[in-house]
This record gives C-alpha cells, structure tokens and sequence, in this order.
C-alpha cells in the first residue's frame, strides 16, 4: 500500500525506509500483551461472577476484545511483523473471533486507503448519510454487527454485491465466509452439546455489549472531515494517553498512518513526529469525548450530514461548525 499511497513530498526517502522496518519482536509483544490482558479480564470474570464486581471486569474484557481488531488491521497491511506467516496466521484467528472474515477486511480496507472519503468508492466508509438516530445506532454497536453478521451470512450463501471485491475475488470472500459460519456452528454445537456457557460469556457477550468502546476510535478517524483526496485533510489523530495508544496499537496517528501506510504501528509516533511535530505542525485532531458532543450537536434537531459541505470539515476542535455551516 505504501508505495501507491504515500506522500513521499513529506518526508525523505531514507528516514521512511527506515520508518518501514518491521519487527516480529515489536509485533509479538505487543499482541503477546494485549492477549495477556484479555486472559487477565477473562480469569477475573470467573473469579467474580455472583458479585457486582464482575460488572466492571466483564466490560474491560469486551473492550479489551474489541481492540483486538487493531492487530486485525496491522497484519491486513502486513505490518505487525517482519514475517508474512505470521502477519496471515494472526489476521485470520482474529478475524474469525472479531466476526470480521481477513480477506473480506484486506479488500475493503485496501479500497477504504485507496478512494479514502469517496463514499462511492471508499468500502469503509461508504454508507448513507448519518443522522443523530442513526449514528447512535452506529456508535452503540447494533447496526455495527447485524451488518457484519449478515454480510457472513449473505457471502456464505453466494451473494457478493459489494463494487470494491473484484470478480476474480468473489469465490474468495465466499470461501470464507463458508469456513467462518462452519467454525461458528462447530463451537455453537459443541457448547450444547457440553452444556457450556464459556463462549457466550467470555467472548460473544462481552465483543457484542461494549463495541461502543471501539466505536469511539472507529467514528473519529474521518467522520466529520471533508470528501477530498488529500490525506492531510480528509483523516483526522486522536488525542489521548499512553493507555489507549497501547490499546489501539498506536491508531491515534492516523493522519501519519494514512499518509503512509507501510509504516508499522510501533514506528507511527516517530512518523507522526516527522511529519508534524518536528515542522510546528499538528493534523486535524481532537479527543474522544469532544469529538463525540461536537457530532451529536451537529446532529441535533433533524439535521443529518447532508446538511454540511462535502469538501470542508464541519466537526473540528471548536465544535461542529468551526470550518462550515449547515446549509439553509
């Protein structure tokens, strides 16, 4: 992907080399702590079921589980280690636990990097306009994953409909998909057959009830920024601590990411700092929580986003109408 996306003006050649270097020491510590945590949440779940405790556990858990999809993208970029085995072995397992079948998320985010903010184009991003209803629905995780699980089912069946997934790719996706519904109905029937609990108490519950977590880091990458080709304007960086860099996997550089995608993950902050920091420059940024009011006021009494400008952004750091204003 770097080599068609990049904007090789913005830094010189042999620091992005550099920048480029993978590492399967970096990638499997830093999957090896994330798996360690959610086998951490998971035994805690165990140890406090029957008490409130289990409360606060049982979310960090999803949350912890729903990140998981951060290693998901790296290794579809081939860039959460230096060794191509691992990067498919690792994309796939996860995938399949996240609902989220690898090749189907290669293709779509390939498009999504490609045409990034062309809704016509863009598989990520292509979607009707949100209005507050529906992004809260978005947000919340329910129209999240019935259309992630009814898109298993409908490729799984043989329906490919999707513009970005070429011809030549559908018997892929489909293959897929096939393989995913029969793991699911192998541990489905497996559960009843032993009269276990585990699966929809350690991973379906927990991934399914907290994707609004997720949601957070999903919504704020280019939502609210303007349908134009230019990376630096088009994909916005998020704000925020140490703590959920780690979680994400360092995705809060997403301007830097966007603007050149082979770069791996425990590289980004020295990238972000390439291409802003070190020139007294920042991208578009905000924080989560800001990020979030600023959506729904821009939403509110029936507006939808069609109600905004496609080329300039209309959700920045000074509130939803800091570039441009709803339309009369």
């Amino acid at each position: 992907m770097d080599e068609v996306f990049a904007r090789r003006d913005l830094i010189e050649p042999a620091v992005l080399r550099a920048l480029c270097t993978r590492s399967d020491r970096a990638g499997l510590l830093q999957l090896g702590s994330h798996l360690a945590a959610v086998g951490v949440t998971g035994a805690g779940i165990a140890a406090t079921l029957g008490t409130l405790w289990v409360v606060p556990v049982f979310v960090l858990h999803g949350v912890l589980i729903n990140f998981l999809y951060a290693a998901q993208h790296e290794t579809s970029h081939y860039t959460a280690f230096r060794s191509r085995w691992l990067n498919e072995a690792v994309g796939r397992a996860i995938g399949f636990f996240l609902l989220y079948p690898r090749d189907f998320d290669q293709i779509q985010h390939y498009a999504h990097h490609r045409h990034t903010q062309d809704w016509a184009r863009d598989g990520e991003l292509e979607r009707p306009p949100f209005g507050r209803a529906s992004y809260l629905l978005w947000l919340l995780g329910a129209t999240y994953w019935t259309s992630r699980a009814g898109r298993i089912v409908r490729f799984a069946g043989g329906r490919v409909s999707e513009h970005y997934i070429p011809p030549a790719r559908h018997g892929l996706v489909i293959r897929e998909a096939r393989w995913h519904v029969a793991g699911y109905a192998l541990i489905a029937a497996g559960s009843v057959a032993a009269g276990s609990t585990a699966a929809l108490l350690y991973w379906l519950a927990p991934m399914l009830l907290t994707k609004a977590a997720h949601q957070l880091q999903n919504t704020i990458e280019h939502l609210g920024m303007p349908h134009v080709g230019d990376v630096l304007r088009n994909t916005r960086s998020t704000r925020t601590g140490r703590a959920m860099r780690w979680l994400c996997w360092n995705m809060q550089y997403h301007t830097a990411h966007h603007a050149f995608p082979g770069v791996p993950f425990h590289r980004l902050p020295q990238l972000h700092a390439r291409l802003f920091t070190d020139r007294g420059t920042a991208p578009p940024s905000m924080g989560y929580f800001a990020f979030q009011r600023a959506v729904l006021r821009a939403l509110a009494r029936g507006r939808s986003e069609a109600d905004y400008p496609r080329d300039r952004a209309w959700i920045a750091e000074s509130g939803a109408r800091s570039e441009s204003s709803a339309r009369p």
